[in-house]
């Protein structure tokens, strides 16, 4: 009977709580097509790296690689399923062949051997002596004329015969450039001279000395050189003669050795990744292994489609454009969700994985498998309300299924584990993270783990109150309100303390004001907590009714200073003074960022269920004040969170903006930024805030919305991939609920 009450009042709560749905759409975002990159890598087999020299794609989107030892071929590469770097047999006889370097010309593979240029296409009729012992480089344009050097004599070919030859001053050619518009120029690079050649009056002339030089391409758009250096690149005018600008140093790497220009992006090759300079000045960085076999750029070159070929020195990656909208991306995350991430109905991360191939994984345990679940049930709820979709609603009841076991798998009452896993042959807890903290459970296959957390109590109660509001499922509904009083009765019975077996309360389930308010105004941990258990008190009062949750709570605003404590200002949140504990002291050494994600989940109950308008309002100036400390880290989560409060300032742009350059590759790949010259440096904080703008997230490790997003080194070498379920469907799916994010125009 007594479900049937709480369903009852779920009903009635559920169609009041909607009314805020969609409150934001006169700010939303209309879902159109952005591009997406992502990388599909081929590698060399052991024993080539270092072999590459040269790679260039066809108009039927045959990409050739130029080695050492002869022509290669990409094979049988996948996005996060790479292929390989393997020999290309189709023109048996090329084996014969010395090539030394390759070019395209109208849509053509060229090559240059040690006697002749010639090509397979035009029925092989392209065949002519270039008449140098040892060339090294040549270039073509679209009248078939040719540039050829061994270094420091340059050869020009026009019908098929050498027309003119000559040296170039002081020698050491680099490269050979035509120009793709104007087919009366070449230009010669030098490390000290830029040279142009007409190929009218058969002229050599120098147009600009410095040093350093290393590669170079034209830009036709512009009509200018764009020339790498060995500390950075500069733009030269053709037209005016000069150096436009000045030197670029502004960038993620100044040692550049190739340079391409490509549909009017600079890309630039070095031996810490490439990085592409759009036309609107930004900065593109691909280095490490989500995009690269190795960092070492030998070439860039145009791909098939929207694609851009980077050579390295082990391999080659395809860096693909795909237009995709934000729907896209979220259903393919789904299934990558449903592909590899769900353990026991947790939403898990593979692990132990070797070198990035994710067949080598497995599903691991985590100290937080129901927070990172919680988070992963409400973008299920939240997609279930938006959406209506079955797979959605599946989704949520086998997720509330392993959350609700949490509860049961353990002897305590309404204690939830933080994980449970089976126990296999003999005592398997070793191969457990944290073995010391996993029990016996009752059940002879089973261990549950203790000590649980108020990050996970909290999500716990934020996700279980999403379900009951939002999902229109009369079982999933009452269920998750049976949860709520389950978890809060137990905290309300024990003082507010989550005891665990041992009959004590766990290190950090204390919202007791004993504790809380031992802490210094200025501790954290004090603002937290507070604000964390009026949400839970409040969430619990809005969807049972039960008189003891909502008297509890004005309690503690109004005899133990908790409002005061969860209206505190952010700016008055730092270090504890030298007197103050050894606890308090280790607490607030930096800005934590775990404790963002526990305000942010509270920030839900604590406004949606506000027991009325005056602490509503209370609350809002809350949530504002934390969302300006939050705003230097762009977190996605964080904005589109603070819509829930109605305003209209929240930095839309900036979530989707997150939503959009998360990496698709969740692969926990080495990442390393400290080097770069492009960023502005802080000094050291409190927020550990490193530099003056965040990077994007697809040039930075791995991270959920726990983590300090300006950390710039860091990763585990393709050890682990993790789920889009809470990093990325989380704010997705609660942006679309919220009206922030629209649904695509041709949905």
């Amino acid at each position: 009977m007594k479900l049937n009450l709480l369903g009852i009042l779920s009903l009635t709560l559920f169609a009041g709580a909607c009314s805020n749905h969609a409150s934001t759409a006169a700010f939303s975002y209309a879902d159109t097509v952005f591009t997406q990159d992502y990388s599909v890598k081929y590698l060399a087999d052991e024993g080539q790296q270092g072999i590459f020299r040269r790679v260039h794609t066809d108009r039927e989107g045959k990409v050739q690689v130029l080695a050492v030892d002869g022509l290669k071929q990409p094979s049988n590469g996948h996005f996060l399923y790479p292929g390989h770097i393997v020999a290309d047999h189709s023109y048996r006889f090329m084996s014969a062949k010395h090539l030394v370097d390759m070019a395209v010309c109208k849509g053509q593979l060229i090559y240059l051997d040690s006697h002749v240029i010639f090509s397979n296409a035009w029925s092989g009729r392209l065949s002519i002596e270039h008449q140098l012992a040892n060339p090294t480089a040549f270039a073509v344009n679209d009248s078939l004329e040719f540039l050829v050097t061994d270094g420091e004599q340059v050869h020009f070919i026009d019908d098929n015969a050498v027309k003119w030859k000559g040296e170039v001053p002081g020698g050491k050619v680099l490269q050979l450039i035509s120009h793709p518009s104007d087919h009366t120029f070449f230009f010669v690079l030098t490390p000290e001279s830029i040279y142009r050649f007409s190929a009218v009056t058969h002229q050599l002339e120098k147009m600009h000395g410095g040093s350093g030089f290393t590669s170079a391409d034209v830009d036709a758009r512009n009509n200018q050189l764009v020339v790498g250096t060995s500390d950075g690149y500069f733009k030269y005018s053709l037209e005016e003669r000069q150096v436009k600008g000045g030197l670029n140093r502004q960038l993620p790497w100044t040692d550049i050795g190739v340079v391409r220009v490509i549909d009017g992006t600079y890309w630039f090759g070095t031996d810490r990744g490439a990085f592409a300079v759009r036309e609107d000045g930004k900065i593109d960085y691909y280095a490490g292994k989500r995009w690269l076999p190795d960092d070492l750029v030998t070439d860039i070159a145009r791909g098939a489609g929207q694609s851009v070929l980077l050579l390295t020195q082990s391999g080659l990656a395809s860096i693909h454009f795909k237009p995709m909208t934000l729907l896209d991306k979220a259903m393919y995350y789904e299934r990558q969700v449903r592909e590899r991430h769900i353990r026991n109905g947790f939403n898990a991360t593979l692990t132990g994985m070797t070198g990035g191939d994710v067949s080598t994984g497995y599903l691991g345990d985590s100290d937080n498998d129901g927070l990172w679940t919680s988070l992963y049930l409400a973008a299920e709820a939240f997609r279930y309300a938006t959406t209506g979709e079955q797979q959605a609603l599946d989704i949520c009841m086998e997720s509330l299924d392993a959350m609700a076991r949490l509860y049961d798998v353990n002897p305590v009452p309404g204690f939830p584990a933080r994980s449970f896993e089976r126990r296999g042959s003999g005592d398997t807890r070793p191969m457990l993270s944290d073995p010391e903290r996993w029990q016996l459970a009752e059940h002879p296959d089973w261990y549950w783990k203790a000590t649980t957390s108020s990050d996970e109590a909290i999500g716990h109660i934020f996700a279980f109150g999403v379900v009951a509001e939002l999902v229109d499922h009369r079982e999933t509904r009452e269920k998750a309100i049976r949860l709520i009083d389950t978890l809060m009765g137990h905290i309300v019975k024990n003082d507010l303390y989550l005891v665990d077996y041992d009959g004590k309360p766990t290190t950090w389930g204390r919202w007791n004001p004993e504790y809380v308010n031992a802490f210094p105004t200025n501790v954290g941990d004090r603002k937290l907590n507070a604000s964390n258990i009026i949400a839970m008190l409040q969430t619990a009062y809005h969807f049972t009714g039960k008189p003891i949750y909502k008297e509890k709570a004005f309690d503690l605003m109004e005899n133990h200073g908790y409002l005061e404590n969860l209206l505190r200002p952010m700016d008055e949140i730092g270090k504890a003074a030298e007197h103050a504990d050894d606890w308090s002291r280790m607490l607030s050494g930096a800005w934590n960022h775990s404790d963002d994600e526990m305000y942010f989940a509270g920030y839900w109950g604590l406004y949606r269920y506000a027991f009325n308008d005056t602490l509503k309002a209370q609350y809002k100036d809350a949530i504002l004040d934390h969302w300006e400390a939050e705003r230097p880290e762009k977190e996605g989560a964080w904005n589109i969170f603070t819509a829930i409060t109605g305003t209209d300032h929240f930095d839309r742009d900036e979530a989707i903006w997150y939503l959009k350059e998360y990496p698709l590759d969740l692969i926990q790949w080495t990442m390393h930024n400290s080097h770069r010259q492009d960023i502005a440096p802080l000094p050291p904080n409190f927020r550990n805030q490193t530099t003056e703008e965040v990077l994007p997230p697809d040039e930075l490790k791995i991270s959920r919305h726990n983590a300090n997003r300006f950390i710039l080194d860091g990763g585990s070498d393709g050890t682990a991939e993790n789920s889009a379920g809470d990093i990325w469907l989380f704010p997705y799916w609660m942006g679309r609920y919220l009206g922030v994010i629209e649904a695509p125009i041709n949905e």
